[in-house]
């Protein structure tokens, strides 16, 4: 199947910015705290950390470009390729960078894999909450197409079997492709996957949300305490 799948797909060239959604805060924990009320001791604390922490970027442009983007560039593109794992595209022995063409498809992707946790942890009630953060990332790539092949080969949305995409994530990341873009199997955008972060750049902070789950389904705040989107609850049998 995966050989017929691979025959029939397109290649698009992509020069687009894609979302990324990812676990944040809206407002950082003083992690030193704890050590000392008194702030020059923390602030001292702060600058040992930066002095003995090892970078997560090297910049191929040091001199352009500036000491904050080393934070964007791990939390927005480079996490998924250093911490593997399993997911739709993945077996977990290898990273993926998944990216939505917009801010609603972000949301309905996260949404579903939040739900995910709080089932496992026997913790999906009414006030649950998380923050997370959309980054915007400039991708550029010739990418396989699938988007036109998901009504023959509906394994590609399925809502919990990955085994398809897991062979077909493995044959492209072992190849050599920089990955693919298809259709979202929780609603009606585009979805990102890919396997090299080369073709990824620029990142910049969009916004921050919240999640909070109620009777109703999932409230998303781009503004604290102002309803922004409305994710209903799971259909029986979801």
């Amino acid at each position: 199947m995966i050989e017929a799948l691979i025959s029939q797909a397109q290649l698009s060239n992509v020069a687009a910015e894609t979302l990324r959604n990812i676990v944040s805060l809206r407002v950082s924990q003083d992690l030193f705290d704890d050590l000392s009320a008194d702030p020059a001791a923390r602030a001292a604390a702060e600058r040992l950390e930066l002095q003995v922490k090892p970078s997560a970027f090297e910049s191929h442009l040091p001199i352009i470009d500036r000491p904050f983007e080393e934070g964007a560039y791990f939390n927005a593109i480079d996490f998924p390729f250093q911490n593997w794992s399993t997911s739709r595209y993945s077996d977990g022995r290898f990273g993926v960078w998944y990216g939505a063409d917009s801010m609603e498809t972000t949301v309905w992707e996260t949404v579903h894999h939040w739900r995910n946790f709080l089932a496992d942890a026997d913790n999906l009630q009414a006030g649950a909450r998380i923050e997370r953060k959309v980054y915007a990332v400039h991708c550029e790539a010739a990418l396989i197409d699938l988007r036109q092949l998901v009504s023959s080969f509906s394994s590609l949305v399925h809502p919990s079997d990955y085994s398809l995409c897991q062979q077909l994530g493995s044959k492209l990341h072992r190849e050599g492709h920089p990955g693919l873009i298809t259709q979202s199997a929780r609603c009606a955008g585009d979805v990102f996957v890919i396997l090299n972060r080369q073709v990824l750049s620029a990142p910049r902070q969009l916004c921050y949300l919240s999640y909070i789950s109620s009777e109703d389904g999932i409230v998303v705040e781009r503004e604290p305490g102002t309803p922004w989107l409305h994710i209903p609850p799971l259909a029986e049998g979801d």
